[in-house]
Order: C-alpha cells, then sequence, then structure tokens
C-alpha cells in the first residue's frame, strides 16, 4: 500500500466551531462582492507592479488635485485601495489554509480509494467469500467503461 499521509479526525464539535469561525468571517466582511466569469475576465487586475503605479497615482491626485473632473471621487479610489490593502493579507492567509485544506482532502481520498482498491482485489482474489459476489460485482461497476469503438480509417483515392 501506498505511503500514509494523513492519518486524523475532525470531532463533531471541532467541525462545528471550524464552520462557525467561517461564518464569522463572513460576518465581518459583509461588503464582499460576487464575480460573475465574465465580470473576472474583463476586469482590471492589479498585481506588484500596478500597485506601486495606483499609489503613486493617488499621492499625485492627492497632492494636486485641480487637474481631476469634478466628477473623480478621490476618496472613493482611496476606500477602494484602503479595502485592498485590508483585505490582501487575509486573502494570503485564506488561499494558505484552502490549498492546505484542499491538499489533505485529496491526500485522505487518494489513500481512502487505494485502500478500497486493494479490499476489490482481495476479495476478488479470494473467491471464496460466500455471498459476497454481488457486491463484488457492484464494485467493479466501477471499471466497466463502454470504450469507443475506433472509427475505422476512410482512404480517399
Amino acid at each position: 500500500m501506498a505511503e500514509n499521509r494523513i492519518s486524523a479526525s475532525l470531532a463533531p464539535a471541532d467541525r462545528e466551531a471550524v464552520m462557525q469561525a467561517i461564518a464569522t468571517i463572513k460576518e465581518k466582511l459583509p461588503f464582499l462582492v460576487d464575480l460573475t466569469p465574465e465580470d473576472r475576465r474583463t476586469m482590471l487586475k492589479m498585481g506588484d507592479k500596478s500597485r506601486a503605479f495606483v499609489s503613486i497615482a493617488l499621492e499625485v491626485a492627492t497632492q494636486n488635485p485641480n487637474f481631476l473632473p469634478r466628477s473623480f471621487d478621490l476618496e472613493e479610489m482611496r476606500r477602494d485601495l484602503g479595502i485592498f490593502e485590508d483585505l490582501y493579507p487575509v486573502l494570503l492567509s485564506l488561499t494558505q489554509l484552502q490549498e492546505l485544506v484542499d491538499d489533505t482532502c485529496i491526500a485522505a481520498a487518494s489513500e481512502a480509494y487505494a485502500a478500497a482498491l486493494a479490499i476489490y482485489s482481495y476479495a476478488k482474489a479470494s473467491g471464496d467469500v460466500a455471498g459476497l459476489d454481488a457486491v463484488i460485482d457492484e464494485m467493479g461497476r466501477r471499471f466497466n467503461h463502454r470504450s469507443k469503438k475506433k472509427q475505422p480509417e476512410v482512404l480517399v483515392s
């Protein structure tokens, strides 16, 4: 059997506490928005170089507000940059946590699936486990794939 990377359990009370902590995070961030895939695709993205550009632009506009049109809301820009800067460390922390949870789920599922394959193999090989034929057949359906017949090549002359 493969290396056992995870051997753990999550107590129902701990699971509930984690779920409550997530609910608290959502409650503390009531302004979060839900973008459509189209929104995500078309919106401007701000990387490290753009962050510096935005900061410089905000400083230039703050020191020289007279060239901006009256409709330009400098305070709104300041708030947008502020919430971005406030949320960025949260994003990094949550991204790391999500990766750890995702990796742990993948490892646990892989180990469980590998164990199930071993059980199936042992059960099929033993052949003398009374009353398990139907269950072994049902488990075997997982591997019954209809193979696509290869289309014959058409020769053009």
